[in-house]
């Protein structure tokens, strides 16, 4: 009897332990939902903070841009920036929205180019990718 007892109480603790240590899953990121349109492919990606994946995409000597919330919510200030590493201005979509910002379109053939995507005051931003 006392075998069984030290084996139950065995199992309990290790049960115990296996809960304790299931965490909470992370929130899910983004995915690229053809936003940019037909033939456009996503040649990179990156994290806004974690509340946002921005998609830059690539089509025949285009880059597109577009900055999705990993949850749909209520309208939050949201922008999706793009432009050829060589000019100043950026173009750019900005503005209230509740599931993404852009798309954003620059013709970058035998360029780089610099992007940016925001949620609210969380900015992120990539130099000089993507070239060629």
């Amino acid at each position: 009897m006392k075998l069984s007892k030290l084996a139950l109480a065995g199992m309990l603790a290790a049960a115990s332990v296996a809960g304790s240590m299931t965490a909470a899953a992370p929130a899910s990121a983004a995915s690229y939902g053809g936003e940019c349109g037909a033939g456009y492919a996503v040649v990179n990606s990156a994290a806004v903070g974690g509340d946002a994946t921005m998609f830059l995409t690539y089509n025949n000597g285009w880059n597109c841009l577009v900055v999705v919330r990993n949850t749909q919510g209520s309208a939050t200030f949201m922008g999706a920036y793009l432009k050829k590493s060589s000019v100043e201005s950026f173009t750019k979509d900005e503005g209230y929205f509740t599931r993404y910002a852009g798309p954003v379109y620059v013709l970058a053939t035998d360029s780089c180019v610099d992007w940016r995507g925001r949620v609210d005051s969380t900015v992120a931003s990539k130099y000089g990718t993507n070239c060629g």
